[in-house]
């Protein structure tokens, strides 16, 4: 496992995120966790 930090275009606006990746992971999936992160974090 490794961490990643991306930055997320989601309503206009940039957020930087964190997301605990597995070695084996594609980056769709981890862009994609990084969305539902940002969205969820957002909705709370």
């Amino acid at each position: 496992m490794y961490q990643v930090t991306l930055t997320v275009d989601y309503q206009g606006r940039r957020y930087q995120t964190n997301v605990i990746a597995n070695k084996g992971d594609s980056s769709k999936k981890i862009e994609s966790i990084a969305m539902q992160q940002v969205k969820k974090q957002l909705s709370a």
